[in-house]
């Protein structure tokens, strides 16, 4: 049974420079696991939403790299929404923890990186379903 109080807020090395500020993520120092697979979100239309599942075995960091939305995390019991509007934060998401993208700002860029390549059976996008077995 996961908890979305597992669910938390990474602050990121931030190097200031007068010609542009520099942060990143290296595995094991930023990133609590070996990233497999990166991948982007982008061009969202207004009011449409990403997400709406959570996976068995996959863990993520989700960071807005430009622009805003909005993480709302759930773990069939509680739910909790996080801002993202800072390219120097990111949220660590657990495995099990049901997780929705939404609010994107126009021009939002929204990097995920996982700990594993994409695999169908991982997901559960049913939210009942989902409720079920996290009881």
């Amino acid at each position: 049974m996961v908890n979305i109080n597992e669910v938390r807020l990474l602050s990121l090395p931030k190097i200031l420079d007068e010609r542009g500020n520099l942060s990143f993520m290296q595995n094991q120092d930023q990133v609590p696991f070996d990233i497999e697979r990166v991948y982007w979100i982008y061009d969202v239309p207004g009011g449409e939403k990403r997400g709406g599942h959570a996976y068995k075995e996959l863990k993520e960091v989700i960071v807005a790299l430009s622009g805003s939305f909005d993480l709302v995390v759930d773990d069939g019991y509680a739910q909790k929404t996080i801002s993202l509007n800072r390219s120097y934060n990111a949220v660590y998401l657990p495995n099990g923890v049901w997780r929705q993208l939404e609010n994107f700002s126009t021009n939002a860029l929204c990097l995920v990186m996982a700990s594993a390549a994409y695999d169908e059976h991982d997901y559960i996008r049913d939210y009942q379903q989902y409720k079920n077995i996290n009881r």
